[in-house]
């Protein structure tokens, strides 16, 4: 079998496989990321508000989103949220929904509740006295959570939120479901097409490991750093 590898077929289908896959994968990655932690951190502010109501519902949609299948999320938005949207306005059609727009929205809010325990880890690893330090010089709640707590608690989630990225990048190869071309889901199309699976889906593993390698290389010195400054 290795006697008949075909390199040329991986130099040959490289420009396909980065410029449209590997660039399709960083964009959702980041979007996802970005969108998950800003509606993570919220998740996180609402459960460690005191306020009874909205703590339980932040508490459910977490516990919620943490007990799905990722797959499960991603068939249940595209196929389910257009008749659920067109139910909503009192529609007859079910409302367009694109396979992009579909999957950022679901790992967005999958990923969130994943981004929203890390931030209220990383809040509640912060001493009160901290933020009663910043109320007692005038600053309001809002105030001492937003220039005193968050700044310090970013350096001690940095590591576990870089973390948890990675598992998202692994993540969106999932979008296959999707008929999305991601890096790799580029790889099986040229894999199919010129019926090389071996090397195609050898070397897709290589790109990914060799990107979480660096990555987590990239987590442990964070860690280091912090430890240090602690």
């Amino acid at each position: 079998m290795f006697g008949q590898f075909d390199l040329s077929v991986i130099r040959d289908a490289l420009p396909y496989l980065f410029a449209q896959g590997m660039v399709f994968t960083l964009t959702l990655t980041a979007l996802a990321a970005s969108g998950g932690l800003v509606l993570g951190t919220g998740l996180a502010l609402l459960r460690l508000s005191g306020v009874p109501g909205l703590t339980h519902a932040a508490k459910l949609y977490v516990e919620l989103m943490r007990a799905l299948p990722l797959v499960l999320v991603i068939f249940w938005f595209y196929f389910l949220v257009p008749y659920l949207g067109a139910w909503a306005i009192g529609s007859d059609t079910p409302i367009q929904v694109g396979a992009f727009a579909s999957a950022l929205v679901t790992f967005t809010l999958f990923e969130a509740a994943y981004f929203s325990e890390i931030v209220r880890a990383g809040i509640q690893s912060i001493p009160k006295g901290q933020g009663a330090a910043a109320r007692a010089l005038g600053m309001s709640p809002a105030q001492a959570m937003r220039l005193v707590v968050l700044p310090q608690a970013m350096r001690n989630m940095l590591p576990l939120l870089l973390t948890q990225t990675i598992v998202l990048f692994q993540d969106t190869s999932l979008v296959y479901v999707l008929s999305l071309t991601d890096f790799l889901g580029a790889a099986s199309k040229v894999a199919q097409r010129d019926g090389r699976l071996v090397e195609m889906y050898l070397f897709a593993a290589l790109v990914y490991f060799a990107i979480c390698f660096a990555a987590s290389l990239l987590v442990r010195r964070l860690q280091a750093r912090t430890a240090i400054v602690r």
